[in-house]
């Protein structure tokens, strides 16, 4: 039996991830033409599987990238936009609208390279950003057992979910790719016994991208 679903869908292109930049709360400047098509398209592949299967909320995190995403959703699927600051991506302290170019050099890599460090100051640190966005991640999945809750993330947002479900270890030199727009789909099973499963149904799903509405 399937209990609890979480389905995550990634914003669409950004104009800060055209620029190279890093687009914090500070200098996130929203989607691009691109980004809004792309959304469009999750939106009509979403609503063929709201009307088989309702999704009971929609959430998104404060940027303005993910409340544009996330209001293009929420519309086609009739249903309410929740805006949790909750769920922002990573705190970029002094690295907010900087070329990500420099911000990798001066780091000696990205966020992930030296995970207990902060990447520029007054940042988090990759670990601390894990940790955190899991505990409210938690929380959230606490609050809506039994729900089907659509969440309009960051990638890192998906990636501290897939470290969440999966128990990965701190420091973990491994990821999963996250394109834009693309949908990932968690799914909680209890069977007879009343044992429960985390199970990850889809990830990185782009197929609407390029095959509008596919189920």
């Amino acid at each position: 039996m399937i209990s609890t679903e979480l389905i995550f869908t990634r914003h669409g292109e950004a104009q800060c991830n055209v620029d190279g930049v890093v687009g914090g709360p500070g200098t996130c400047t929203g989607l691009t033409d691109l980004g809004r098509r792309q959304m469009t398209l999750t939106a009509a592949r979403l609503l063929i599987q709201h009307d088989a299967e309702p999704f009971t909320h929609v959430y998104a995190g404060p940027r303005l990238r993910l409340r544009e995403s996330g209001r293009i959703l929420a519309d086609a699927l009739d249903l309410p936009l929740l805006i949790s600051n909750a769920l922002d991506g990573p705190v970029h302290g002094e690295a907010d609208g900087k070329p990500w170019h420099e911000v990798k050099t001066a780091f000696r890599g990205g966020p992930h390279a030296h995970p207990d460090e902060p990447w520029a100051l007054g940042s988090d640190t990759w670990n601390g950003y894990l940790k955190l966005a899991g505990a409210v991640l938690a929380d959230l999945i606490r609050h809506h057992e039994g729900d089907r809750v659509l969440f309009v993330a960051h990638g890192e947002t998906v990636l501290a979910a897939h470290t969440l479900l999966l128990d990965l270890r701190p420091g973990l030199m491994t990821s999963f790719t996250l394109d834009h727009a693309s949908i990932t789909h968690w799914q909680l099973h209890r069977n007879r016994f009343g044992d429960e499963r985390w199970m990850l149904l889809r990830h990185n799903d782009t197929a609407h991208l390029t095959t509008p509405a596919i189920s």
